[in-house]
């Protein structure tokens, strides 16, 4: 049986190498492969049943999935972080491949990458979506413009994805595209804690110097889940009482330069959310 390669870089990097690989083995038909890695260690649901502990392979023929959609979800085994799930879909004959590195609400980051066929067989595609979105995307060091992008007719080869977003950590994925198919790329963006830091420290300032404070309020943005946690203390190890969705506005109570918003919520209780994920109006 062919094998195929892959080639992670160190963690402490927030770097991704990726190269993708077709199976072109007849005996394969309808399944495809599954690589899971986490920073730390995480237990790997699919589906909700349990695969194993990262870092996962489920490269070998006899491991291998059938193909079809999937939600995973990583549940780190250690540190007190919110798990990560999201929707997959395992390919026939391709690689899929998942990385996460945990941290603190909006610090981690991750990327989901894959290849799926195309009508055309002379193209070559890449996709790209982030969250947050409109993230500026360079392919080879040259702008191509803003998430979520599709890029069509590029060369079969060795490629550099780099993301970049204000108040977030650069991304930088290296991936090898196929003719005939569209690489998937999706992209979870860290915030950058310095920036973070800098911003509190200038709503800080800016509340101390005023006379008043008008009746405020907090709009929820976009969030990997779909929705944010409100909790009964300002701190990712308080208690969950509640979760808001993006699009919704909420009155705006209290705030703490270590990023966090006290809200009112619609029945009248207040709660903690993470500032990462809100914005003030």
């Amino acid at each position: 049986m062919k094998k195929f390669l892959f080639i992670l870089a160190p963690f402490v990097v927030v770097v991704l190498i990726f190269s993708t690989v077709i199976f072109f083995l007849s005996q394969n038909k309808g399944k495809g492969a599954l690589q899971v890695t986490s920073v730390p260690g995480a237990k790997v649901y699919l589906n909700n049943k349990l695969l194993g502990q990262t870092p996962l392979c489920e490269c070998e023929l006899k491991d291998m999935i059938t193909a079809g959609d999937y939600t995973i979800k990583l549940v780190s085994t250690e540190g007190n972080f919110d798990q990560f799930e999201q929707k997959i879909t395992i390919s026939s004959k391709v690689l899929t491949v998942v990385d996460k590195t945990f941290g603190p609400q909006g610090i981690g980051s991750g990327s989901i990458i894959s290849l799926s066929p195309i009508s055309d067989k002379k193209d070559t595609q890449i996709s790209t979506v982030t969250f947050p979105d409109a993230a500026e995307v360079f392919l080879d060091n040259n702008l191509e413009g803003q998430t979520p992008l599709l890029l069509r007719g590029i060369t079969e080869s060795d490629h550099e994805l780099k993301l970049t977003k204000e108040g977030y950590k650069d991304k930088i994925v290296r991936v090898r595209t196929v003719l005939g198919y569209k690489l998937d790329t999706l992209i979870f963006l860290g915030i950058d804690p310095d920036f973070a830091s800098a911003s509190a420290a200038q709503i800080a300032s800016a509340s101390a110097s005023a006379t008043a404070l008008p009746t405020a309020k907090v709009l929820i943005l976009q969030t990997p889940t779909g929705f944010l946690r409100v909790r009964d203390k300002a701190s990712l190890n308080g208690a969950e009482i509640e979760q808001v969705k993006p699009g919704e506005t909420y009155q705006l109570l209290d705030e703490q330069t270590t990023g966090w918003y006290e809200i009112k919520l619609n029945d009248g209780k207040t709660g903690w959310i993470s500032s990462s994920y809100a914005q003030k109006q």
